[in-house]
């Protein structure tokens, strides 16, 4: 069964936001604010482990979506990784590298690409101190299981940044109406289930700061991926949203199908800076290696062949990667969407222009250049 745009209706959203979040069913959290449970690190980390993450999946799956984990890390880690984050920045900025963001203007924010991999490799202590966080792996453990794999990007929203507009995340959330609208609605159903989203706030974020909004409960309405850039529910996300204050040091974790966006930094001095965490599915991969570019050059002159247009696209569909990511966001930016060029994209290209062999082979080389996250000649 497939999902249609023109079916999603803001009464069918309201409907689903008519739950409540019920505090008995969070009986390890300190409090229910604005529907979302609070949770007091160390009060958990000395409960069972295995019942506070039943409680935490409830909470993403079935409850408000989303959990806020006070004092989830300690400051003197958040200072010392806050220190090597501003180095990376004051790089970023020397080098001329204007970072974009998927929903807010370019050069409204300081945003860090690959942050994880750059910590590891600037300040590896920083990052062992950082990433031994028990409650960051108990968490991701409990929705996604074990061999989960974490990304990181840092976001730095200086006073007077505009936030982002509503949106859900990784991975249907990072696709157009049309493109999200040709996945079966059990697709709609896994996207939420093979992704983690986190933030760890690295200074105190008051609201006039502009932490995260979030619509609790939205993650529940099966039309999200194709609703949330309506203007209708754009409307109501703005009037009805929830935000909440955060402390140095303080995590959140929702599931990427909730309703959210960053806030606006109407501060005068508070440069919001935040960790955010993307943490993946083990599941999320083929089976096997394939040197997919080594199979374009083989096909590529039957492909130019064919003359049936959809057999050529099946052909493309079976050869080249038709997914955009991973990908090293730095170099390889979208252009004209939320996502960047895929190697199929590229393929594609090739055969309608009937480019050269050569200028094939170029332009593969230059897509799986733009991936690497360094230069391995340097």
């Amino acid at each position: 069964m497939w999902l249609n745009p023109a079916d999603a209706r803001l009464d069918d959203l309201l409907t689903v936001l008519k739950d409540q979040t019920d505090p008995a069913d969070y009986p390890h959290a300190a409090t229910v604010e604005q529907q979302v449970p609070v949770y007091d690190a160390a009060r958990i980390r000395t409960a069972e482990p295995r019942a506070v993450q039943t409680e935490i999946v409830r909470a993403f799956a079935n409850g408000p979506g989303i959990v806020v984990l006070k004092g989830a890390f300690s400051n003197d880690v958040v200072d010392s990784t806050t220190a090597e984050f501003n180095l990376l920045i004051d790089e970023q900025r020397r080098s001329g590298v204007v970072a974009g963001d998927h929903f807010a203007k370019p050069g409204a924010n300081d945003r860090v690409w690959n942050a994880l991999e750059k910590l590891a490799v600037s300040a590896p202590e920083v990052f062992t101190a950082y990433y031994a966080n028990d409650l960051l792996a108990s968490v991701s453990a409990a929705w996604l299981g074990p061999a989960y794999q974490i990304t990181s990007q840092v976001n730095v929203v200086n006073p007077g940044g505009e936030g982002q507009t509503v949106h859900r995340d990784y991975h249907l959330g990072f696709q157009s109406d049309e493109v999200a609208a040709q996945y079966p609605e059990h697709v709609h159903r896994l996207s939420s289930v093979l992704t983690l989203q986190g933030a760890v706030a690295h200074c105190d974020m008051p609201v006039e700061s502009g932490p995260t909004l979030y619509l609790p409960h939205s993650q529940k309405y099966g039309l999200g991926y194709l609703a949330y850039r309506r203007p209708e529910f754009q409307a109501h996300f703005v009037d009805n949203h929830v935000q909440l204050p955060l402390e140095k040091g303080d995590a959140v974790f929702f599931n990427p199908a909730l309703f959210h966006a960053a806030g606006s930094n109407r501060s005068a001095d508070i440069k919001r800076m935040a960790n955010l965490l993307q943490i993946s599915s083990a599941f999320g991969r083929a089976m096997e290696s394939i040197d997919r570019a080594r199979m374009i050059e083989a096909v590529y002159p039957e492909l130019l062949a064919l003359t049936d247009p959809l057999a050529a696209e099946n052909v493309i569909a079976a050869t080249a990667e038709g997914y955009a990511f991973p990908t090293n966001l730095d170099r390889d930016q979208p252009i004209g969407g939320l996502a960047p060029q895929s190697q199929a994209d590229v393929l594609r290209s090739a055969v309608t222009e009937r480019w050269h062999p050569d200028k094939l082979r170029q332009a593969l080389d230059d897509h799986a250049g733009r991936r690497q996250t360094h230069d391995r000649n340097a």
